[in-house]
Order: C-alpha cells, then sequence, then structure tokens
C-alpha cells in the first residue's frame, strides 16, 4: 500500500509526505542505509531519536545472510531488527554489478558466486521480488542493471547505455508481473537508467511510467562519474517524473547533493556517506566538514558544531540536572587515534542527525515558502568552514 500527498511546491521542490504500511514519512527525507539489518554502529533507539522515519536494507547481503528462512520465520525484517517504521529494500543490482568480473549478466539474469561460501547462484528480477516479498519491505525496488560510467576504461557509449537500459526496462517488466503474482502488499518502484544521456533517461523514463507503478527512482549516478556530469543528471530527470507519485534518488550524496536535488524535485535520498565517512573520522557540520584526525583537535575543548544538539555535541538531559553526552573535540580525536569504537558510533550518531536534521530544515522552509532563501544560506554557511 502507498498513498502519496503532494502538499507543497516551490519551483520544482516538493513537500508531501508518504503513507506506507509501516507509517507514514515526511519528504523530502533521508534514509540512513542498514545493510545487513542493522544500521553500523546505531542502535534502533537512537534511530527513533534523530528523527529516522524510513531505513534500507539490502537484498543481496540478507539473501547472503542470514538467508530467507530465517526472515520468513521473523515475518520479515521489521520484527527481525526491532524496526516498526517503513523500511525500503534495494534490489540487489548494484551489489551484483559491483562483483566486477566475477558475476555474468545475461537477458535471464545475473549468474554469479556467493562472496560468503562460494554457492553458485542467479538472480533475476522473479527471484529479488521473491526475496523482498520474504523481506516484506515498505518499499521494493525493481531488479535493473546500473550503467556504468565506463565500460572496459573508457566511456560507456550510448549504445551500450541503451542496451543496458532497455534490458533494465524489460527487467521493470518481468519485476511487475512477479510483484503482483506474489501478491505482496507492499508499493513497488521502477528505476529510471540511461547513464549520461538525457535522451535515454527521457525514454526509460517514459516507459516505465506505462507501467503504472506506484513510484520511481533515478538509479545510475554517483557510480564513478564527474560530479559535474551527476549534476547535469540530476538537475534533468527528477522533475520530469509523475508529479502524483513519490521521486527517489538513489546512493546520493553529500549534504550539498541533498539540497541541490530536493531544489531539482527530489523526494527521498539515501547514501552510506554519512556512517562510512564518521568510521573514517570525517563529520559534517552546518559550517563545512571537519576530519576529527587532524592533530589539531588533540586538545580542542569545544563540540563538534556549536549548533548541533545530538548526543555526541549538545547532549541530553538527565533526571537531576545536567546533561550525558556533548562531548569535546579533542575526546572525539582521542578515541579515534585509540581506535576505540565509541569513536565511530559517536561521529555515525552525530553525521546522520545532522543529514536527518537538514531534511528537517529543509521541510520547514518549504512549509513556510522559503525554500530558496533556506538554499542560499546552506550554501553560505556551508563554504565558511569550520572554525
Amino acid at each position: 500500500m502507498l498513498h502519496f500527498e503532494l502538499l507543497r511546491t516551490e519551483g520544482h521542490a516538493r513537500r508531501a509526505r508518504l503513507h506506507l504500511n509501516h507509517g507514514v514519512v515526511q519528504t523530502p527525507i533521508f534514509m540512513p542505509v542498514g545493510t545487513y539489518g542493522t544500521v553500523k554502529g546505531v542502535m534502533p533507539r537512537s534511530l527513533h531519536e534523530m528523527g529516522a522515519q524510513i531505513i534500507l536494507g539490502n537484498t543481496f547481503h540478507l539473501w547472503m545472510r542470514p538467508g530467507l528462512d530465517v526472515m520468513r520465520r521473523f515475518g520479515g525484517l521489521h520484527r527481525f531488527e526491532r524496526w516498526e517504521r517503513p523500511i525500503l529494500t534495494d534490489s540487489g543490482g548494484f551489489q551484483v554489478w559491483s562483483l566486477g568480473e566475477m558475476r555474468k549478466i545475461t537477458e535471464e539474469g545475473v549468474r554469479f558466486a556467493s562472496p560468503v561460501n562460494g554457492d553458485k547462484l542467479f538472480l533475476t528480477p522473479e527471484v529479488s521480488m521473491q526475496i523482498q516479498t520474504a523481506l516484506n519491505s515498505d518499499i521494493v525496488m525493481q531488479l535493473d542493471e546500473c550503467t556504468p560510467y565506463e565500460t572496459g576504461g573508457q566511456l560507456t557509449t550510448e549504445a551500450q547505455a541503451r542496451a543496458s537500459m532497455e534490458m533494465s526496462l524489460r527487467w521493470a517488466r518481468r519485476s511487475r508481473d512477479e510483484f503482483a503474482r506474489l501478491g505482496n502488499p507492499n508499493a513497488l518502484f521502477g528505476i529510471v537508467q540511461g547513464g549520461m544521456y538525457e535522451g535515454l533517461r527521457e525514454e526509460s523514463l517514459a516507459r516505465l511510467v506505462e507501467l503504472e507503478l506506484p513510484g520511481y527512482a533515478v538509479g545510475g549516478v554517483s557510480v564513478g562519474e564527474p560530479k559535474a556530469e551527476m549534476l547535469r543528471i540530476m538537475a534533468h530527470t527528477p522533475h520530469r517524473l509523475p508529479a502524483h507519485k513519490p521521486r527517489y534518488l538513489m546512493g546520493v550524496g553529500t549534504p550539498e547533493d541533498l539540497v541541490e536535488g530536493v531544489a531539482c524535485g527530489v523526494d527521498m535520498f539515501d547514501c552510506v556517506m554519512p556512517t562510512r565517512n564518521a568510521r573514517n573520522g570525517h563529520l559534517f557540520t552546518r559550517f563545512g566538514d571537519l576530519k576529527i584526525r587532524n592533530a589539531r583537535h588533540r586538545d580542542d575543548e569545544r563540540p563538534l558544531d556549536e549548533t548541533c544538539t545530538c548526543y555526541a555535541c549538545g547532549g541530553e538531559p538527565v533526571p537531576g540536572g545536567g546533561t550525558a553526552g556533548g562531548f569535546s573535540r579533542a575526546y572525539l580525536h582521542h578515541l579515534d587515534r585509540c581506535g576505540e569504537m565509541l569513536g565511530p558510533m559517536l561521529a555515525s550518531i552525530h553525521n546522520l542527525h545532522y543529514y536527518l536534521n537538514l531534511m528537517r530544515e529543509v521541510r520547514e522552509a518549504l512549509d513556510e515558502g522559503r525554500f530558496e532563501a533556506f538554499r542560499s544560506q546552506f550554501h553560505a554557511d556551508r563554504a565558511r568552514g569550520v572554525g
């Protein structure tokens, strides 16, 4: 079940509400990535506290471990990982694409050896739908082929991108048919492909819309292309998707990418960047990025971001007065340098809080008709740099 309410627009930017089987999602929204059924280093309670409305699971990895027997025993991913809000699962296509020479893609599907135990496996649109039905994810993604930016060290040609895009369209139809045959009560999204070729993007979009799916995504960006190329496709494609259905930009990106994506008509984002960067000491703040490993933070008593209220920065009230949390840059630097697991945990909490709070501020700006003013101030603040 999916119901999409478009509440307000400002240019291409949209404020909306997405009703799913496990709850309502206010958009624009960022979705934390939980590859193996967990957002790395972050407890579900912390995700609730920072305002996460929907998270991702990874079809490929959950198929490998713990496997469908376990998923079916628990009735899906929600009960298994103790997360009762909405979940989106990807199709597994990107993961098998990233296996490189370890996989073989044909019209039927993708044959590959399991990276876990070497088993010979075959992922087809039908199998992807069967896995995601077992996961009971609120949003299911069609199986597609992620068109690479380069093929064999050369820029992917328009003919190569067309062949890939057309196969993804055929897989979209097969995904839709199997999704219906299984009686899946959730929502299936199609994925627009076409590489860096705008004409192919428009053709993919038009033919996907004919399938009358509940929502649509833009895939095949942030796959190694120059940033300018990604921004060009981001500016070209999302606002052309149906206005009465949700729009999802897959695997993007930086805080600047999110704000610009909203300006281009995107409703939903996901990216591993907040947690992956956190594990490498790279932190996002209102006034630019901060590398906590740098020696200049060794004795710095200030919090990461004085404007942030997350547990790592501002702490939280405790009974009897005072706060718990609110750690100094010096302490976070110390944890990182010593390899203490609390370091990346606190950094992940901070980065996710920053992303989710940024989207909350975007929604408020759209509610009040001042998104363009917010967008301008956001870029000015980020360009100012961390003190």
